[in-house]
């Protein structure tokens, strides 16, 4: 392989984009040129850009714009904030190709699901701009005609919300847009192995007028920027998506008083009844494990399946499986791209070789080479059957396209065998059976139930989050209920 000469370095060095913090409603760049780059995962050889490694008096200046615009924010109509909303949701669909492309490039997904992820996510903020403005308190009934008393929902004030690489806009999209509907300013830390997504976003809204100060884009370490935007003394809630351990510091570290919405891991089990179509089966154990190369919080992890349907549905799921092309997202026709990070690709082959040793390896494991592959973090998917409900890949948390096949006797095997893990974040039953169908929503310790479903995706109407170890279980996010997290309520007792 030819050795780029200093000069084609150099060239190359010129060529990377630089980009900015977003404090106060101006795009400010790295003080003292601290930097971090932004690789694309599929080609390594690829900086997408250059991002701020900012310093905590940076991330201070974030914050106290935050508070500064606050006062003003909370009392503009909220019809007002409403249009800016639907205007930053008009720029994402408008930009939609290229954000998606870019999306893509800093971090693997495939590029169909890089644009629907920003056309759902402008769907988000077109869902708060009207759920927003349904919001409203309520009047008491008393037995004293001369008083009135009524509660006032009102906005918290300053919003910390940090977010993972995973899901770049559409995770800020639901926590961003519920804050700032509701009256709050809000900075927004978006994860460093996807800063452009989350910049993307934060874009729309300065490209629809939004006030000075309402909505900052702070980058840099968890150690510098993350601790300053959780424990100063003005932020008075946090909303974090990311892994537990990363969520309980956050939430054992603040103040008291400031409220905390954690949604964290998970190890989500679908469950194969023996009256399954296996098919249907197949088709969502690798849509729900695999497509978003494993690495989504709700995805596929543990697939309990009843013994005597076990040998047919493996035969099934390693075929299809192994017909999966993998490749990078830009490219059509690929089914599986990238692992996000050469971290993450090290934990799942890591966990690959852990799992070869707790049972036995049916398909995949491998880190593909060939020119293609060569300057990418590819990994080929690996189905791991024998795998016994106690084992390390049984019980953690990988977030890779890895699946365990657990062999299950019977359905009350199966929920028993599903429910004995520490997350409890979503799950799912292919089944035909009504009563299997009734029992599992029941029986099942899981915030979010599937039936015939996918364990991954959920509505932007409807409610999410955890149990467990996988959420404080404290506010939902999405949905109306999403918005319940950045109010807070006076009650009122007026006399006349």
């Amino acid at each position: 392989m030819r050795t780029a000469t200093k000069a084609q370095a150099l060239a190359m060095e010129e060529r990377v984009q630089r980009f900015s913090n977003y404090i106060g409603g101006v795009w400010t760049g790295a003080r003292a040129e601290a930097l971090f780059d932004d690789i694309n995962p599929a080609d390594t050889q690829d900086v997408v850009g250059r991002f701020p490694a900012s310093s905590a008096d940076e991330a201070g200046e974030a914050v106290h714009a935050a508070e500064h615009a606050f006062a003003e924010w909370r009392t503009l109509p909220i019809s007002s904030r409403a249009k800016t909303l639907n205007r930053a949701a008009d720029h994402l669909e408008a930009h939609c190709e290229q954000y998606a492309r870019e999306m893509t490039r800093e971090m693997g997904k495939l590029l169909p699901l890089a644009k629907d992820e920003f056309l759902r996510s402008a769907q988000t903020l077109r869902f708060y701009a009207v759920e927003g403005q349904t919001l409203a308190g309520e009047t008491f009934h008393n037995d004293d005609a001369d008083m009135e008393v009524y509660t006032r929902r009102e906005p918290l004030g300053v919003v910390s919300v940090i977010t993972p690489w995973n899901f770049p806009v559409s995770i800020p999209a639901r926590k961003i847009a519920p804050a700032l509907i509701t009256g709050n300013t809000v900075v927004f830390k978006p994860s460093s192995d996807a800063p452009l997504s989350g910049l993307c976003l934060v874009e729309a809204f300065a490209e629809a007028g939004i006030p000075k100060g309402v909505l900052n884009l702070i980058t840099g370490s968890s150690s510098d920027v993350g601790r300053t935007i959780t424990t100063a003394p003005a932020v008075r809630a946090i909303s974090f998506t990311g892994s537990t351990a990363a969520g309980e510091h956050i939430h054992r570290s603040v103040p008291f008083t400031t409220r905390t919405q954690m949604e964290l891991g998970g190890k989500n089990p679908l469950i194969v009844m023996e009256d399954a179509d296996l098919d249907k089966a197949v088709d969502l154990t690798i849509k729900g494990g695999l497509s978003l190369t494993g690495q989504a919080c709700t995805g596929t992890s543990r697939v309990l399946v009843i013994k005597d349907v076990k040998d047919a549905f493996l035969r099934r799921l390693v075929a299809k499986v192994k017909a999966l092309k993998i490749g990078n997202g830009l490219l059509p026709g690929i089914d599986i791209g990238p692992m996000a990070t050469a971290r993450q690709l090290q934990t799942v082959l890591s966990y690959i070789e852990i799992g070869k040793r707790e049972g036995t390896l049916l398909c995949g494991g491998e880190r593909l080479s060939g020119p293609e592959y060569e300057h990418g973090y590819f990994v080929s998917p690996a189905i791991i059957s024998d795998v016994q409900n106690d084992a390390r890949i049984a019980r953690e948390e990988i977030f890779g396209p890895v699946i365990a096949v657990i062999e299950a006797e019977s359905y009350a095997d199966a929920v028993a065998k599903a429910n004995a893990s520490e997350y409890g974040l979503s799950a799912a039953i292919v089944t035909n059976n009504p009563r299997y169908m009734h029992a599992f929503v029941r029986d099942i310790e899981s915030g979010t139930v599937k039936i015939n479903r996918t364990t991954t995706g959920n509505l932007i109407n409807a409610p999410f989050g955890g149990l467990k170890r996988s959420s404080t279980s404290t506010f939902r996010e999405a949905g109306r209920t999403g918005l319940e997290f950045y109010i807070q309520i006076k009650t009122v007792y007026r006399g006349c």
